[in-house]
């Protein structure tokens, strides 16, 4: 199975590769709806289905996790220079923050509001306690399987009830991170219908230096990259403490060696990126579910008012309507398709979402706990 789960991804990014080099009008429309980038997301998934493959439990997941995203953070954030972190400023940030602020309040008020129109809702939330299968969402959606895992245990989740929401959780969450990729290429039509004018200055340029391009430097470049992680994987056993630490690393490296080749980590961050979303794509699973559909209803309604929320606090706050996709994909898809939904815009954007999606694994339980806490006080 690892020998065909690897040729699946090599077949998936040649595919990607050849797409996204084609001249042709339709395929160029094509790709202008449904980016080359999410065709690696997509491919792997339509092969298992195919060939009915189980491919979710394969050695290659555990590798992407050790080696394949340890260097595309480092890749990522290698390419980002201080004087670009600064440009963030604090107006993203914000509405990061809000996205996850409705994330963890939106379910109990949707559960409140609901109980005052239908007994049939109170009695699902409240009486049969299906409220405890929506605090694992909060988890799973801001800081990802580890706050999820730790949530379901503090808010008591039945297992049964855990499994469901989880296969729930991956379908909405696939979809979403369709739809973005969508929706994040339509950035400028929002910008110039809400008349946003919130221009990013271009700081990786799109060709190295000559001092840049030596044997020298491109040498120095990658040695260091594949050095500091296999060093990582040897020594930092917590994947969140990795991420963290590899992308303070990566910003060092990126800021203080002379002659750091920018625009080659960006470019070996964006091929790392598409690979990851091609291991990943082999986990796509649309297993029957066994919830009850008010329950369903109510998380679709949830994960649709964070996004309106999102977009009405980037209106007041006037930040490009970009950051609405690259922030919600930090909330709810993480630290591998925020930036992948990021470089369907502007692969220059992928180190600011890295950065968002690590904010997002450390506040995940913390959020978690603040739903729990509103729930109590039903």
């Amino acid at each position: 199975m690892q020998a065909i789960s690897i040729l699946i991804v090599v077949i998936t990014l040649a595919f990607v590769h050849w797409l996204s080099t084609q001249k042709t009008p339709w395929i160029k429309k094509l790709i202008n709806w449904f980016p080359a980038i999410l065709f690696a997301y997509v491919v792997p998934a339509i092969i298992t289905h195919g060939f009915n493959l189980d491919l979710s439990q394969v050695t290659l997941h555990q590798w992407s996790k050790e080696w394949i995203i340890p260097l595309a953070i480092l890749c990522v954030m290698s390419a980002l220079s201080f004087r670009q972190l600064k440009m963030i400023g604090s107006r993203p940030i914000l509405l990061f923050v809000s996205g996850s602020l409705a994330i963890a309040t939106l379910p109990v008020i949707l559960v409140w509001l609901s109980g005052l129109f239908s007994p049939q809702a109170h009695g699902i939330f409240i009486e049969q306690v299906y409220w405890k299968g929506l605090v694992p969402i909060v988890g799973g959606w801001i800081g990802g399987s580890t706050s999820q895992l730790v949530l379901k245990e503090l808010a008591e989740t039945p297992e049964g009830m855990f499994l469901s929401v989880l296969v729930l959780d991956n379908i909405l969450v696939n979809i979403w991170t369709i739809l973005m990729f969508q929706l994040i290429q339509r950035s400028d039509v929002l910008n110039r219908w809400f008349g946003i004018n919130d221009p990013m200055p271009d700081f990786v340029p799109d060709q190295a230096q000559p001092s840049q391009r030596t044997w020298q430097a491109i040498t120095v470049t990658l040695g260091l990259i594949i050095l500091i992680a296999g060093l990582s994987k040897w020594f930092i056993p917590s994947f969140l403490w990795k991420v963290v630490i590899l992308s303070f690393v990566g910003l060092a490296l990126g800021n203080f060696i002379k002659n750091w080749n920018h625009s080659l980590v960006l470019k070996a961050g964006g091929f790392l990126i598409v690979t990851i979303m091609a291991i990943l794509g082999l986990k796509l699973s649309f297993s029957n579910m066994t919830l009850p559909w008010f329950f369903v209803l109510i998380v679709i309604v949830w994960l649709l008012l964070h996004y309106l929320v999102m977009i009405v606090v980037a209106r007041l706050l006037k930040v490009h309507m970009a950051w609405v996709p690259i922030a919600s994909m930090a909330n709810l898809g993480g630290i591998s398709t925020a930036p992948a939904v990021t470089a369907a815009y502007n692969e220059e954007w992928m180190p600011h979402a890295i950065l968002l999606a690590i904010l997002s694994m450390v506040t995940g339980t913390a959020w978690g706990m603040f739903t729990i806490y509103l729930f109590g006080l039903f």
